[in-house]
């Protein structure tokens, strides 16, 4: 949260009187709705294997109103995605959808960019980065450039490069 108030406008505060708020909860798993729902929104960052600043950091961008990169409506031109290798049930995981991308390229470092086996069925690719099929893909460290950009873009801030 930290890097949201010190990179962006974007502020968390502690909830005082607010009607709409996150509430970050240790639930099953990691995740968010998308955007702002009202009323109390749940971040679920269950102690489990989700208390890291990228996974906690790619929660809130989903909170903020954020898909995931690779999601893109444009995302066909940068990453080709190996149904064939996707498992079953995972699928909705990997469809486009109709994204404002800020007039923004496209981030292969976003936090919001699953790694190259995400919800692989048999340890094989699941998304391969085109042109350059060696080209990084995925992590969980730290918001991109390209993720503070777009945050300072939709919520905007004062400045943003």
């Amino acid at each position: 949260m930290k890097t949201f108030n010190t990179e962006t406008c974007i502020r968390f505060v502690p909830r005082s009187s607010q009607r709409d708020f996150i509430s970050i909860e240790n639930r099953d798993g990691c995740f968010s709705y998308l955007g702002r729902t009202g009323g109390k929104q749940v971040v679920s960052l269950s102690r489990y294997g989700c208390v890291y600043n990228g996974i906690i950091q790619h929660e809130l961008n989903h909170a903020l109103g954020f898909f995931h990169e690779h999601t893109r409506s444009d995302r066909d031109q940068y990453v080709r995605i190996n149904w064939e290798n996707v498992a079953p049930g995972t699928i909705s995981n990997f469809q486009t959808q109709d994204t404002n991308n800020l007039n923004t390229r496209y981030d292969y470092t976003s936090i919001m960019h699953y790694g190259r086996t995400a919800f692989s069925i048999n340890g094989m690719y699941t998304i391969t980065p085109i042109p350059n099929p060696n080209q990084s893909i995925g992590q969980r460290a730290r918001l991109s450039s390209g993720d503070i950009m777009r945050i300072k873009k939709l919520y905007s801030c004062c400045e943003y490069r």
